[in-house]
């Protein structure tokens, strides 16, 4: 057995030394030098993580997607704030599932029937990689909504005084949080170099949220000059019953979490009570018996 798993293991580092020098991938010492020496900061990069980025982006070179998923992976990497390209976030999913992966060369020969198992593991890690995007999209959408009812309130109160829409976004994004700021921010500077009513489509566009869409439009309508407080006035009342819903579903799961605790609690008393009684039934037994 002893001999499989060295045979395995060589086998495996081997065949991944002919392959890093075939195509060509950088030592770490290198990959490290470059990193440090381009980006010029101060901490230290780790040497794994730093030759793990040389390797995908020697697989990004390699892949090739057609015009339609290349313009959908863009879009979606920039509602989610990654700063990088299709190409290089297909590849870090190839590169985490292939460090999965490769721990079925030396299974091969110790326990081959584990293989295929070890495979489909990487596989699944794969897809978990590639869907993290839309889950990272998803939990940003919910924080802007969150937002939403305060963003409406503010406009509905500044309509009395002004129609300014740019003074509405910079003045809201001031005290905004991080994810709807970012957007707003966004927004402002495409109105200052551009058309209102265009800023605020791309705005709705990014977001995806038909809350979203309903206060863009009101925006739009606001640009145009129409007088339309009723409207915001129903949509503020709709965000405050939409706010008190999901307060509701937040205070639903406090109660599950208490119930947990609660029997966490219980079973630790019950376990002091059964320690205790033990020790007396032991130190009876000592006296009987002694």
């Amino acid at each position: 057995m002893i001999i499989k798993i060295c045979i395995g293991v060589l086998c495996g580092i081997g065949l991944f030394m002919i392959l890093a020098d075939h195509f060509r991938i950088p030592y770490m010492r290198t990959s490290k030098a470059v990193n440090n020496l381009a980006k010029q900061q101060k901490e230290k990069t780790s040497s794994i993580d730093v030759w793990l980025s040389s390797v995908a982006s020697f697989i990004a070179r390699k892949i090739r997607l057609n015009e339609f998923k290349k313009a959908q992976l863009e879009s979606d990497l920039r509602t989610a704030q990654m700063d990088i390209t299709p190409e290089m976030f297909m590849a870090n999913a190839i590169v985490k599932s292939l460090i999965v992966g490769v721990f079925a060369i030396p299974v091969l020969f110790i326990f081959p029937i584990l293989c295929p198992i070890i495979i489909f593991l990487a596989f699944i890690l794969y897809r978990m990689n590639m869907k993290g995007i839309s889950n990272r999209i998803r939990a940003k959408r919910a924080k802007i909504e969150y937002e939403l009812p305060r963003f409406v309130f503010k406009i509905e109160k500044s309509l009395m005084h002004s129609k300014d829409v740019l003074e509405m976004i910079e003045s809201f994004a001031k005290n905004a949080g991080p994810e709807i700021k970012h957007e707003l921010d966004i927004t402002a500077a495409d109105i200052h170099s551009g058309n209102t009513e265009v800023a605020i489509t791309r705005l709705e566009a990014r977001v995806g949220s038909p809350l979203m869409s309903d206060v863009c439009r009101g925006l739009i309508s606001v640009d145009r000059g129409d007088v339309n407080t009723v409207y915001w006035k129903s949509l503020s009342m709709k965000f405050a019953d939409i706010q008190r819903q999901q307060l509701r579903l937040e205070a639903e799961k406090i109660p599950r979490k208490v119930k947990k605790l609660s029997m966490c609690l219980l079973f630790c008393f019950m376990l002091i009570y059964i320690v205790v009684i033990l020790a007396q039934i032991v130190s009876s037994m000592g006296v009987l018996f002694g």
